[in-house]
């Protein structure tokens, strides 16, 4: 019984003391950010790293959501009697929850892997150690431009997203199913308020920090990681727990947020 309560006070210790390190990485990383010098080269790689290429799984994940939401919209409307209100549907679906949410999932699953991959790397191979007896702040180094690419990236990809949805659903509710292509884009005109786009650009920015402040901090943590081990197997599996968690976190904040922002 004893070993029970031993066990569990074990694991709880864990997770506060993971839950302390991921905090401090984070306000370091942000303290970071506003520390010269300011290098604009790297922002801008890994702006391309984590939005340019990510920019055609969203185009797909976006251009099909939009089509199921315009195939399912226009069954369920029709049995009402409004039809009119599809475009509005597809429109306040996307870019109040879909929008951000399926982005970031995204995002998450081709660049969050990559971004904790790569840190983890860099801990198991002492690169990280290099830096810190050279006096080079990791923080600022490696972290800072991932952190600045995210939170400039998920807003774009997201607003992508959105507008490729609703064409996508314009495509499938107007183009194959006969409805009203004026009803379809003035139903948005008049139902999609400054308060909508509001929500989406909160959520696509918090989910790009989130992203990549969960990634960044379980590669960085990799040799501190419960049960991962030492080596290319620890990296392995910090990346699926980041990735899990990252995907996890997300849902559980969109919904904090969305009772926030309603």
């Amino acid at each position: 019984m004893l070993r029970f309560f031993e066990k569990i006070g074990e694991v709880s210790l864990y997770y506060v003391n993971q839950a302390g390190r991921m905090g401090i990485f984070l306000f370091y990383s942000f303290i970071s950010t506003f520390k010269p010098p300011y290098k604009i080269a790297p922002i801008i790689k890994q702006t391309y790293i984590i939005g340019t290429l990510s920019i055609f799984v969203i185009l797909f994940t976006g251009a099909f959501t939009g089509m199921v939401l315009g195939l399912q919209g226009h069954n369920t409307l029709r049995k009402f009697g409004a039809d009119g209100l599809l475009g509005s549907a597809v429109a306040l679906s996307l870019i109040r929850e879909l929008g951000p949410v399926l982005a970031a999932l995204m995002v998450t699953g081709r660049a969050g892997s990559a971004i904790c991959a790569e840190i983890g790397i860099m801990r198991i191979s002492e690169q990280i150690d290099a830096l810190d007896c050279m006096a080079i702040d990791p923080h600022k180094y490696i972290m800072v431009p991932k952190f600045v690419a995210g939170i400039i990236a998920l807003p774009l990809l997201t607003s992508i997203f959105d507008v490729v949805g609703i064409f996508g659903g314009y495509l499938v509710g107007v183009g194959l199913l006969g409805a009203n292509e004026g009803a379809y884009f003035s139903s948005i005109y008049k139902t999609v308020e400054f308060k909508d786009i509001y929500m989406g650009l909160v959520k696509s920015l918090c989910f790009g920090l989130l992203i990549v402040w969960i990634c960044s901090a379980k590669g960085y943590f990799v040799h501190l990681e419960r049960g991962a081990g030492f080596g290319a197997e620890g990296v392995s599996r910090v990346t699926t727990s980041a990735v899990v968690l990252s995907s996890v976190s997300i849902l559980v904040f969109d919904f904090f947020l969305t009772s926030v922002l309603i």
